[in-house]
């Protein structure tokens, strides 16, 4: 009988447990926190994954250059990226696009602490700032270049992650630091609301979901179709709420034209 109930049981849970025909693995860009990132791609791959009948694994890095390196290598079958890197990694090892964000441009930002009085960037002169990594693209990039323009003498600290960027400003460890709109409106309110952005840059083509260039066109087409159709359904549009990104649309090689205008050299394809 033991025996018997024990084969049931089995039984049950092999029924009960998804069979996918093949394993893919899904990275993100460590801008936030690793815990943070689950929390948000995670549902999303769940629901990728039932959709497809195939398996997409989320992963990650403890930072930017780790997962700029493991690209470089062509180690992840799909990626969300940003635009720089999508430059780069669409070059070599040819990560093809399948979607961004819809009528969404990417902005970085500066921010300071809402009690530090600072208001102006020349406030920032010969002062040390935090930025998430060298090639973080709308964090780190576009506001160095903007600070030199206005001639704001500074030093960089790299901190790894945007996450990292506000809690050390709102810690007083640091009076400003570059990040995005959309991961400061993810941030916690406990943190955002102790912070104020004082610089915006111009719009460019937000972050890229991209795939390997050995993957099948027709699995990109089921991820790219996933993707466009999440904002059409009470489920999908809670899957995206945590990401603050109202939808996506499919997406074409092309559409970071305007990033590769600005011949970035700060990585190199392989």
């Amino acid at each position: 009988m033991i025996i018997v109930r024990a084969i049931a049981i089995s039984l049950i849970m092999l029924l009960s447990t998804p069979v996918f025909a093949h394993h893919y693995t899904f990275s993100i860009v460590p801008q936030q926190s690793a815990s943070r990132l689950a929390k948000q791609w995670a549902p999303i791959l769940k629901a990728l994954s039932e959709e497809t009948g195939h398996e997409f694994v989320f992963k990650t890095t403890s930072d930017i250059p780790t997962f700029e390196k493991n690209l470089s290598r062509g180690e992840y079958t799909f990626a969300y990226m940003n635009p720089y890197h999508f430059v780069v990694f669409n070059q070599s090892p040819g990560y093809q696009a399948v979607a961004k964000a819809k009528d969404k441009k990417i902005k970085g930002i500066i921010v300071v602490k809402k009690d530090s009085n600072i208001t102006s960037l020349e406030q920032l002169n010969n002062t040390e700032l935090a930025f998430p990594a060298p090639a973080a693209f709308a964090a780190t990039v576009l506001p160095q270049a903007h600070l030199k323009e206005a001639n704001v003498n500074f030093t960089s600290k790299y901190v790894s992650s945007h996450d990292s960027v506000y809690l050390s400003i709102a810690r007083g460890f640091f009076p400003a630091g570059g990040g995005v709109m959309r991961t400061f409106n993810a941030m916690d309110p406990e943190i955002r609301d102790q912070l104020n952005p004082i610089w915006t840059t111009k719009g460019y083509t937000p972050h890229a979901i991209a795939a390997h260039p050995s993957i099948d066109p027709k699995l990109n087409a089921q991820v790219q179709t996933f993707f466009s159709n999440l904002a059409n359904t009470p489920e999908g549009q809670a899957l995206l709420e945590p990401l603050k990104i109202k939808a996506f649309m499919p997406a074409k090689n092309s559409d970071w034209d305007d990033v590769r205008a600005l011949n970035l050299n700060l990585i190199q394809a392989k």
